[in-house]
């Protein structure tokens, strides 16, 4: 691996973690936030981002300006991520927030599938096998029942879903050389834009803690959206996805200190196989990669 690569792939890595961080504290704000419709919620998760991503293009002087062909992927990740926010938040509101955090971990899975059919990246049969083993640990999760009381966890898998597809964009997004904070600004108000009528026709009043808590939200969501986007236009899906795992640490010690919440022996479960899948995945994709000058030497000693 080139000397660049290798420095590419450890930011990606910090990059990474640092959106894990950022997004679990997101959701633990969505969840203190108390009872407030979904798509308000995530209207305003979206505008405080859009503030946040606005400022930073100010203050860099970065130009509005979009690259030619990137349109399309940019409207396709702004989709999608809105899809798999809606369905996040509704997660986060309805279940413990490290099995919410779970499922939109997803994701990586998710974004393997779709950067084999958009980055033409391969995918050998482990990674197909791992795809099929995470799916087996989200049955441990989400626990199938039938009725409402399912409905939380197909919309914590459609949020991983969601996301699978915008981080597929966003890393052809860097291979065309878009501007990460163009990526995050974009995102921002193309989704604000798309939950403004909803807002109008249902707002509901907030207290000042409510508030306090949404601007909290929207700061972290913008955080854990400028790292995520670094750490895909820096790395492939398949280098570095295991390391946004970590966000089931961070919500779980959230969890526990802030909420309370202790995950049933089927949710560690599944985060064990989902999370060992990962693991196991990568670890076999970096024996793969090794360096044949360091292989020699292991070969030769």
């Amino acid at each position: 691996m080139k000397p660049q690569m290798r420095q590419d792939k450890k930011l990606g890595i910090v990059f990474i973690i640092s959106s894990a961080f950022c997004f679990a504290l997101m959701n633990l704000f969505i969840r203190l936030s108390g009872d407030i419709p979904t798509l308000q919620k995530c209207f305003f998760r979206n505008f405080f981002a859009l503030l946040v991503a606005a400022g930073a293009l100010l203050r860099t002087h970065t130009p509005l300006r979009i690259g030619k062909g990137n349109l399309k992927y940019l409207l396709v990740r702004s989709a999608a991520g809105g899809l798999g926010m809606v369905g996040n938040f509704y997660a986060v509101d309805h279940m413990a927030i490290s099995d919410a955090s779970m499922l939109n971990k997803l994701s990586p899975f998710f974004a393997i599938i779709f950067s084999y059919y958009l980055m033409h990246e391969t995918a050998s049969t482990a990674d197909w096998l791992s795809v099929a083993a995470a799916f087996i640990g989200a049955l441990f999760v989400v626990k199938p029942t039938f009725g409402f009381a399912a409905l939380p966890a197909l919309a914590g898998v459609m949020g991983g879903f969601g996301a699978g597809l915008a981080y597929a964009n966003v890393r052809k997004l860097g291979s065309r050389g878009e501007n990460s904070m163009i990526i995050v600004a974009f995102f921002s108000a193309a989704t604000t834009l798309a939950l403004l009528p909803f807002l109008l026709l249902n707002f509901q009043p907030m207290t000042a803690g409510q508030w306090g808590f949404m601007l909290l939200t929207g700061i972290a969501a913008a955080g854990g959206q400028i790292c995520i986007t670094k750490a895909y236009a820096k790395a492939a899906a398949k280098e570095i996805s295991v390391y946004d795992f970590s966000i089931v640490i961070f919500a779980a010690i959230f969890g526990f200190l802030f909420l309370g919440q202790i995950p049933d022996l089927f949710s560690v479960a599944g985060y064990i196989i989902i999370i060992g899948t990962a693991v196991l995945k990568w670890q076999h994709m970096m024996r793969k990669n090794e360096d044949p000058e360091i292989h020699q030497r292991h070969r030769s000693s």
